[in-house]
């Protein structure tokens, strides 16, 4: 009992003293490791989840994949340019960007620490066209910008009483790398990361700037969220307090509120 104690008063002495702000919006989060000391991490689950999964990785003379792959580039440029002209270059300085589509009925897609895309082929009818699933890329290379998948990282390793490790040390440590590939759920046939609440919505705001830069008009958020709600209405939802996503209504609300600023960088190709 006394040593469960010890352990927890350790823990939340670690969480006051590892808070920082996210750079992009300034929120108030956990961080005991950066991005960059989970790269070495994300580059060798991406790899092994690529060669897992290579039967229903999609070659890149295939129609969607090339579609999917321009729809990612003009993102990453937008991206890139960006975090440039904020001066926060050098967030993304050692990404290795990379795009792939897998043939799946799965509504998915998600972007890895350092660049590593994926999006599923199930979510493309629900994205309809290309300001849909720009919306979709948009937002999960928003989560790795942010630095989400360190915040979550971090939140666990408080969880199980883990120490920073510190540099590449970390991606040797066992435990972080378990609890990496927990949260990515390497070693499945399909990876996910769950996010909390205020990422998604700071992903869906970031989101918009970024498809609005590539030259795809934000307005279209708007219309994918409802229809991924249409879509996922097969499912009973736990009320908004249990989840650790947005109620529909409470994501699209914030998403209206956040069209104005999206659109100041918003111009046609």
């Amino acid at each position: 009992m006394k040593k469960i104690l010890i352990m927890g008063v350790m823990a939340i002495g670690l969480a006051f003293s590892s808070c920082s702000t996210v750079p992009l919006t300034g929120r108030s989060r956990l961080n005991l490791v950066s991005d960059e000391q989970v790269l070495p991490m994300a580059f060798q689950a991406y790899g092994e989840f690529l060669a897992e999964n290579k039967s229903v990785v999609l070659p890149s003379t295939n129609a969607q994949a090339q579609r999917v792959k321009n729809i990612g580039n003009r993102l990453i440029s937008a991206v890139q340019n960006y975090m440039n002209n904020n001066g926060h270059a050098d967030l993304i300085a050692n990404y290795k960007w990379e795009v792939n589509v897998v043939q799946s009925k799965e509504l998915n897609a998600w972007c890895m620490p350092g660049g590593k895309i994926v999006v599923y082929t199930g979510i493309l009818p629900v994205t309809k066209d290309d300001a849909g699933l720009a919306t979709v890329m948009g937002h999960e290379i928003a989560h790795a910008i942010a630095g989400h998948s360190a915040e979550r990282m971090s939140q666990q390793m408080v969880a199980q009483g883990i120490g920073a490790a510190g540099g590449v040390a970390l991606s040797k440590n066992p435990k972080t790398q378990s609890i990496f590939n927990t949260l990515y759920g390497i070693g499945t046939p399909l990876a996910m990361l769950s996010y909390g609440r205020n990422q998604e919505l700071e992903a869906d705001r970031l989101g918009l700037i970024f498809m609005a830069m590539a030259g795809y008009n934000p307005q279209n958020a708007i219309s994918f969220w409802q229809r991924m709600s249409a879509a996922s209405q097969g499912g009973q939802k736990p009320p908004e307090f249990l989840s650790t996503h947005p109620s529909d209504d409470t994501r699209i609300g914030r998403i209206q509120n956040a069209l104005p600023e999206a659109q100041k960088y918003y111009k046609p190709r």
